[in-house]
């Protein structure tokens, strides 16, 4: 008998909330952090704060969503989206940025095309491996 290849489907890896993290992630699938994280989540999916989320660190990848609090220097890819709820403290470099009313923003934002934020990171992403 031969085996049926299964393809591989991107992970959705969660932080619950209540739950804290001490330390670095690296994931090839998306993230979504309702608990707390210190240190760096590098991802080559999208990354999710949610409203009880909260970062204090580096953040690394290619889309995100941001409704809790980070305190953080953000490398976004292509879209950083600040939900109403967010508190972002820290530099952003990313290619387009949505902020709702109601959103705080308090750092330096570096925009431009993927060229653009590859060449002015002064944040560079290491290439995950899994």
């Amino acid at each position: 008998m031969s085996k049926i290849p299964i393809a591989e489907t991107p992970s959705v890896n969660i932080i619950g909330s209540g739950t804290e993290i001490t330390g670095d992630i690296n994931s090839n699938g998306d993230f979504r952090i309702d608990g707390f994280l210190k240190g760096t989540i590098k991802s080559t999916g999208k990354v999710v704060v949610g409203t009880t989320g909260k970062v204090e660190g580096e953040i690394i990848c290619q889309n995100a969503d941001i409704s809790g609090e980070v305190k953080a220097h953000l490398k976004v890819y292509e879209l950083l989206s600040l939900k109403a709820s967010a508190i972002v403290s820290g530099d952003i470099i990313t290619n387009k940025l949505a902020i709702e009313p109601g959103a705080v923003f308090t750092g330096a934002c570096t925009m431009g095309n993927q060229e653009v934020v590859n060449e002015k990171s002064v944040y560079k992403a290491e290439t995950v491996t899994a």
